[in-house]
């Protein structure tokens, strides 16, 4: 008996409702764009507020620091990706093809003080063809 009487309530105030929306359509629709107004600035004022309070991002680690586990690379994954496009691109030294005649025997090729910083430069280079996939 309950369920049948909430059943009218229901049916009964949704048909005032509709009776007053037909009676009134300006105010509904003054009420209807207030109502998406007010949820676009909610949610300008949340995004602000999410940008303004992340965490300082960190400094660029330095080559000695090279020694640190894996684990914490495979944790940092998406921290990663959004720091990689903020770190500066590791310096690399190329030779040019013009400057050398054919028989010198050089090739065009970076040239690494250590395999780390050819592993690091490499990653680097796959985090960056990531983030241009994602754009």
């Amino acid at each position: 008996m309950e369920s049948r009487r909430r059943d009218m309530e229901l049916l009964s105030n949704s048909m005032a409702a509709y009776a007053h929306i037909r009676a009134n359509p300006e105010s509904f629709g003054l009420y209807f764009v207030l109502g998406v107004c007010f949820g676009l600035v909610l949610t300008l004022c949340l995004l602000v507020l999410r940008l303004s309070c992340r965490p300082p991002p960190r400094p660029p680690a330095r080559p000695g620091d090279l020694s640190e586990d894996e684990d914490d690379e495979d944790e940092d994954e998406e921290d990663t990706v959004d720091r990689a496009a903020s770190e500066s691109l590791l310096p690399v030294t190329e030779i040019p093809l013009e400057s050398h005649g054919p028989g010198d025997g050089a090739l065009a090729v970076n040239v690494f003080a250590s395999a780390e910083e050819l592993e690091r430069a490499q990653r680097l280079e796959e985090r960056e063809r990531i983030i241009r996939e994602i754009w």
